[in-house]
């Protein structure tokens, strides 16, 4: 089972600041870390990690690497920021066109300024037949992202508030490979001075690494990957 961990922004793009200077890149690549280290400790699972350095990677390169290296899931690790100190807890995001809050589509228009994606390769088939293969692959996919954004935020409950008590959907371009379920993990508020400083604590790192990691052991648990070989979907 191959989980793809995709540390958000990196190089040129920092991402949020908190108010006492710590950059999200930083964060989410030490968390990113210790997400793929406890997953590689686990019987027939393997992480990769998409940015294992301070450098930029497009978002549509992000989804093209996950689709790559054949991934089951792809866990995308982020740091929230709001204009006021405020507002703190973690959420869950899954992709959909239609945001289900106005909260959620400014997030998304936020991380998707970066760049664009690009899509998954339909060359050579009939344009009406790959239409209607993509909208089975995705609504399936959807549905799976959901199950798995619902197994994580429910773990992540069990260490810290949670912004939302659901998922959250909106259309983030990092979760937008229709073949390979994905979620954006807003781990805290980088601009609460109280959830930056617990950011920047390893030990806190490591619970947030473990809770996700709970998640996605129980989503598993209870949706096997798809097999692999000449048989299955590419």
């Amino acid at each position: 089972m191959i989980v793809a961990v995709d540390a958000g922004h990196g190089g040129e793009d920092p991402g949020a600041r908190g108010r006492h200077g710590t950059r999200e890149k930083d964060v989410t690549l030490a968390i990113a870390r210790r997400l793929k280290a406890r997953i590689d400790q686990e019987p027939n699972m393997r992480a990769v990690m998409v940015r294992d350095g301070d450098y930029f990677v497009p978002l549509g390169d992000r989804v093209t690497k996950s689709r790559r290296v054949q991934a089951d899931l792809l866990v995308s690790i982020h740091a929230d920021a709001w204009v006021g100190p405020e507002a703190r807890g973690s959420s869950v995001f899954t992709l959909s066109q239609r945001p289900t809050s106005e909260a959620a589509r400014w997030l998304a228009k936020q991380e998707n300024d970066a760049d664009l994606v690009g899509g998954v390769n339909l060359d050579g088939k009939d344009r009406f037949l790959a239409q209607t293969l993509l909208d089975l692959s995705q609504t399936a996919t959807s549905d799976h992202s959901l199950k798995l954004g619902g197994a994580v935020l429910a773990e992540l409950g069990h260490i810290n508030t949670l912004h939302k008590a659901r998922v959250e959907q909106a259309g983030f371009a990092v979760l937008k490979a229709p073949d390979v379920p994905s979620i954006l993990v807003e781990t805290a508020f980088i601009s609460n001075p109280e959830e930056e400083k617990r950011l920047n604590d390893q030990a806190y790192q490591d619970k947030l690494a473990r809770a996700i990691l709970a998640g996605i052991k129980r989503y598993f648990a209870r949706n096997p990957p798809r097999p692999q070989g000449p048989l299955a979907m590419n």
